[in-house]
C-alpha cells in the first residue's frame, strides 16, 4: 500500500489494473454461461444431422443393391441367351476299314457299315431328331412320337417313329429296307410308306417310288457277319460278296446268273464261301490276277 501513497500516478495505474481486472471476471462468467449453450446447440445440431443423413445413406444404398441386381440379371439373361442360342455340337461317326455301333443322344443304336459315316448334333433339340447319313447304315431307333427321328440321304427323306430298318446309299440311289416298325419315304414331294419286310430303292433320276417284298436277308450281312440266301439269284450273292470282302467276282458266263441258292455263310473265309459256290453248282473258280471269273 506505500506504493500507492507514494505518488498520485501510481494510485491512477492500480485504478485502471483493477477496471480491467474486474471486467475480465463478468466476460468470463458471461461466456461460462454461453459457452454451455453453445455446447448444447452443436450436440443438437449433430444428432438432427446424424438423423437427417441416415435416411439418404440408406436410400443410396438401397439403389446401389438395386442397381447390383440389375447387373447380375442383365449378365445371366446374356449368359442364357448365349448358350441356348449355340449351334448343336455336330458329331460325326466314320466308319473307315471296320464296321462301327453307336449311340445317339436319345438312345437309338446305329451300325455303320464300312466306309460309311453319319452326323447328328449332340443334343437332339426342336421337334425332330435330325440325322445325316452317307454310305449304309442300320438303324434301331428309341420310339418317340412327339420328336420323330429324320435321316437325310442324298435327296430322299426317310422319317420314323421307333423302328428297325437298313438304308443304303450308292452312286445317288437310296435303298430302304423295313425290318420292324412303320418307315415313310418322301422324295420330290411323294411318300411312300413302308412296313416290316418291304423295301424300296429310290433311283437318283428318278422321281417314281415304288415299294416290294423283302426277298432276302443279304442287306444284314455287315451286321450279323451272315449271308443268308434263300433263293437267292448267283448275281445278288455275288455284289455282296464284292461289297464284303473287296474283291472283283465276275460271272464269265450270263447262263449262270440267276441260279438260285439256298444256304447260309456265317463269317466264313473268301474262299470257302467260293469252294461252296463251286460245289453246289458245279462250276470253276478261275483267277486273273485281282479278277475271280466263275465259269
Amino acid at each position: 500500500m506505500q506504493w500507492l501513497k507514494a505518488g498520485e500516478a501510481n494510485q491512477v495505474y492500480f485504478d485502471q489494473l483493477k477496471k480491467v481486472w474486474d471486467t475480465s471476471r463478468q466476460v468470463a462468467a458471461v461466456s461460462e454461461a454461453d459457452e454451455n449453450k453453445a455446447w448444447q446447440r452443436f450436440q443438437q445440431r449433430i444428432h438432427g444431422a446424424t438423423r437427417k443423413e441416415t435416411p439418404v445413406q440408406s436410400a443410396r444404398f438401397g439403389w446401389m443393391r438395386i442397381a447390383a441386381a440389375v447387373v447380375i440379371l442383365i449378365g445371366l439373361a446374356t449368359a442364357v441367351y448365349f448358350i441356348t442360342n449355340q449351334p448343336a455340337k455336330e458329331m460325326i461317326v466314320q466308319a473307315q476299314q471296320t464296321v462301327l455301333n453307336d449311340t445317339l443322344p436319345d438312345g437309338s443304336v446305329v451300325t455303320v457299315n464300312k466306309g460309311s459315316s453319319i452326323s447328328y448334333p449332340a443334343k437332339f433339340k426342336g421337334s425332330k431328331r435330325p440325322v445325316t447319313l452317307k454310305g449304309e447304315a442300320f438303324f434301331n431307333v428309341t420310339p418317340d412320337k412327339k420328336k420323330p427321328f429324320v435321316i437325310a440321304v442324298n435327296d430322299v427323306e426317310i422319317t420314323v417313329v421307333g423302328t428297325s430298318f437298313n438304308v443304303k446309299s450308292s452312286n445317288g440311289n437310296t435303298e430302304v429296307v423295313v425290318e420292324t416298325g412303320i418307315v415313310r419315304v418322301t422324295k420330290a414331294g411323294k411318300t411312300v410308306e413302308l412296313r416290316a419286310n418291304e423295301k424300296l430303292l429310290a433311283e437318283a433320276k428318278d422321281t417314281v417310288l415304288v415299294k416290294e417284298e423283302v426277298s432276302d436277308k443279304l442287306y444284314n450281312y455287315y451286321r450279323t457277319r451272315e449271308f443268308v440266301c434263300d433263293d437267292t439269284p448267283l448275281w445278288k450273292l455275288v455284289d455282296k460278296i464284292n461289297e464284303a470282302y473287296g474283291a472283283n467276282i465276275v460271272i464269265g458266263n450270263e447262263e449262270l446268273r440267276n441260279l438260285k441258292l439256298n444256304t447260309t455263310f456265317n463269317n466264313e473265309s473268301l474262299d470257302q464261301v467260293l469252294n461252296v459256290i463251286s460245289l453246289t453248282f458245279n462250276i470253276s473258280v478261275a483267277r486273273n490276277g485281282d479278277t475271280i471269273i466263275l465259269q
